[in-house]
């Protein structure tokens, strides 16, 4: 198939059936639309749209320099390439209560299955960094109202996320996602737990779905699949675990070709031109294109 074969609404309302069931969804970070074509070959079940990526791919650092037009239209791309659906890191709402409002509708209309929004100031800090400021909880339970107001697809999902364990400790962190559930969040993303003991905790004080982020080199234990299921959340992220890779790979890659003037000693290293075109469905291409210029003069 040339495109995504589900629309929007279909992607929006497997989400809520895959939480319904109860298991743990698996969503890697996407950073670019090829990612998330690997993703849903790979067998996930979604895809997750970091931040932090998407600042980084940008060579910023993920402290709200991006705009909202920059996140939902890379957003609309990598949600476009796939039929897996797709969670988007709103950051804060990209302002205040009409800003998250007119996020929340610039991300329905560019396809997304969700986003969530925080309660971090500006300038804000990637969650697993000191000196966090947190907005009060007045503030951005008018902000998720305005978000939960402006949603015109019942199945997109709000979710709230909160940086208050580091900050706060983590009672106020409850009681503060006890709000943004009261406002009108339907999931919530509790950042930056840091033990098994946090994740029960937090379990135990909410009936809705939980999402988990395994992020590398942060404050969270690298729990496995079967442990967070056990523990009774339902998405893990793995947020910027693409872009490290690739990343990684890039810096060792241009180090050989310096050090030893060619790339033949890494061929085996790269993905394949045929492995390329297997992704990029570039036969699909060829034959829609013959089967539409079929024509003779």
């Amino acid at each position: 198939m040339l495109f995504a074969k589900k629309s929007a609404a279909e992607k929006r309302q497997s989400l809520r059936d895959d939480l319904a069931s109860g298991r743990l969804l698996r969503f890697p970070g996407a950073h670019a639309p090829i990612v998330s074509r690997i993703a849903e070959e790979t067998g996930f079940d979604g895809v997750y749209i970091s931040g932090a990526a998407l600042s980084a791919d940008m060579a910023l650092p993920d402290i709200g320099l991006t705009t909202l037009s920059e996140v939902a239209a890379r957003g609309r791309q990598i949600a476009g390439a796939t039929d897996l659906p797709s969670i988007i890191d709103a950051d804060t709402g990209f302002g205040e209560s009409m800003n998250a409002a007119r996020t929340v509708r610039e991300m329905e209309d560019a396809g997304l299955s969700g986003c969530h929004i925080e309660d971090q100031v500006l300038p804000k800090r990637c969650g697993h960094l000191a000196g966090k400021t947190l907005v009060s909880t007045d503030d951005m339970v008018q902000k998720i109202r305005a978000a939960a107001d402006a949603k015109r697809d019942p199945n997109f999902l709000l979710m709230a996320r909160t940086d208050s364990n580091a900050v706060e400790g983590l009672d106020a962190m409850i009681e503060r996602l006890k709000a943004y559930l009261d406002a009108g969040a339907e999931a919530l993303f509790p950042e930056a737990l840091t033990d098994k003991k946090q994740y029960e905790t937090v379990r135990a004080a909410f009936d809705v779905p939980l999402l988990a982020n395994l992020t590398e080199f942060g404050k969270t234990p690298l729990l496995t699949a079967g442990e967070l299921e056990d523990l009774g959340f339902n998405i893990a992220i793995y947020p910027v675990t693409s872009l490290r890779l690739a990343m990684k790979a890039i810096e060792d890659g241009f180090a050989e070709i310096m050090k030893e003037g060619t790339q033949a000693g890494i061929i085996d290293k790269m993905q394949t031109r045929e492995r390329l075109y297997e992704v990029l469905k570039y036969e699909d291409y060829n034959s829609f294109d013959q089967g539409i210029f079929n024509f003779k003069l």
